[in-house]
């Protein structure tokens, strides 16, 4: 059968925009840490780029997405029938059921896998060291974000059963923010936590960051219909949606409680309604994806604040966000779902459904999440013994960029170097001195 243009067009855009969110993410990450070691955090979101493309190529995709043989493991993780990507190349000119070519679909399953890894990094930022956390990304993928996939898009146990997730709410969101909050424990505190400033420092790069991660989410999650009709409308318009009104709701919080609405504020509730409506675009309608907004941008603010309660130091909240943003995303649908252009048997309880639905999209969390704390709290302490998780006391004040990398995200030096700074304004050259003949 020959291959829809207009689909492969869109996947392929699609694909591209995903992509683009985990530099988008290091830019968000980068300018929320010390300016010591914005280079490091970056470099982590890179470094997944690297890693789980290698996975997902050797064997990633084989095991979220083909067959397991064996019936009663195909419920847990896929077979090995994709292995090295060999058996896709065939596809490549031809539609394999969703109108795009076999290769599409997996590099835009890729690009997912990229940046759950990457959001994890987010937790432990300013303390972990650079080999141990390229070495957890790869086993990380493997053992928790592959086998989960097949669980809620493949043909695993939790799809059987009927969990809806549009664009990665539980797959995605929970998994990370999960996984955070066990590395977080796993690596400790912060030096000087609660008792030193660790504001950002630079702020218009967390609003880059969120710019570009806005920008990449419409191909997030209108890219998951895996097509173009109506549903992909709807998710794009939904995704907006919400966007906006978490972003209006975290400021009207930060307004009441603090007397300030932030620029980190506003990057912070945009992403959380991001998070939010991603398992629900496809599925709910407008008026409901305003309603996700103000509920994930309003418990989110407040959710962040956790961390100073139970005493764990998630660096730039991870689990305020991600884990809690989508929860509240996934459990909406429980009450939300309407399938506006799908025919759907199980609505949420707001359109006549019953309790059954709203049963599986807590299940989806609690499974998710738990499965991810668990192992991600073993692998992580396992690393922690072996080669060590964390980098020395004295490496953690100097900085990561220098001892580790050798570099500085800001390199003043040739400024002071090749002029004087200027009490009013930039650095200026001085006049050359007269010399006598």
């Amino acid at each position: 059968m020959k291959i829809d243009s207009g689909t492969t067009a869109w996947m392929l855009t699609a694909t591209a925009l995903v992509l683009l969110m985990t530099p988008g993410l290091a830019f968000f990450y980068g300018g929320m840490t010390r300016a010591k070691s914005v280079l490091n955090m970056m470099m982590m979101s890179f470094a997944a780029i690297i890693t789980v493309t290698i996975a997902w190529v050797l064997y990633g995709h084989s095991l979220a997405f083909s067959d397991n043989s064996m019936s009663w493991l195909n419920q847990f993780v896929g077979g090995l029938d994709h292995v090295g990507l060999q058996s896709l190349v065939h596809t490549a000119t031809k539609d394999d059921g969703t109108g795009m070519p076999s290769l599409v679909f997996s590099a835009f399953q890729l690009t997912f896998a990229i940046i759950t890894v990457a959001l994890i990094s987010g937790a432990i930022a300013d303390r972990a060291k650079f080999g141990a956390w390229v070495l957890f990304s790869f086993i990380w993928a493997t053992i928790v974000y592959f086998p989960v996939a097949h669980w809620v898009w493949g043909t695993g146990w939790l799809n059987t059963l009927g969990i809806e997730d549009f664009a990665g709410g539980t797959v995605v969101h929970i998994n990370a923010g999960a996984a955070a909050l066990a590395l977080a424990l796993v690596l400790g505190k912060r030096k000087g936590w609660r008792k030193e400033p660790m504001r950002p420092h630079n702020l218009t790069l967390v609003l880059l960051g969120a710019g570009l991660l806005w920008f990449g989410w419409f191909g997030f999650n209108a890219g998951s219909e895996l097509a173009v009709d109506g549903t992909a409308g709807l998710a794009f318009m939904n995704t907006q949606i919400a966007t906006a009104v978490a972003a209006g709701a975290w400021l009207v919080v930060e307004k009441m409680r603090d007397g300030h609405a932030t620029s980190l504020g506003v990057a912070s509730g945009a992403v959380a309604g991001l998070v939010a409506i991603t398992p629900a675009c496809g599925f709910v309608d407008p008026w409901a994806a305003m309603l996700i907004g103000l509920i994930a941008g309003a418990v989110c603010a407040y959710a962040v604040g956790l961390k100073y309660k139970l005493d764990f130091d998630d660096s730039l909240d991870v689990v305020g966000v991600h884990l809690v943003g989508g929860v509240i995303g996934a459990v909406s649908l429980g009450f939300l779902a309407a399938y506006p252009f799908l025919e759907q048997q199980n609505k949420g309880l707001f359109y006549g459904g019953g309790l059954t639905q709203l049963g599986l999209q807590v299940l989806g969390p609690v499974a998710i999440g738990g499965y991810s704390f668990v192992v991600t709290w073993v692998v992580g302490k396992i690393i922690d013994k072996v080669m060590g998780f964390r980098v020395s006391a004295e490496e953690e004040v100097t900085g990561i960029d220098i001892t580790t990398h050798a570099e500085t995200g800001y390199d003043l030096g040739t400024v002071h170097a090749s002029g004087v700074a200027s009490p009013n304004g930039p650095a200026v050259t001085p006049a050359p001195k007269k010399v006598d003949a």
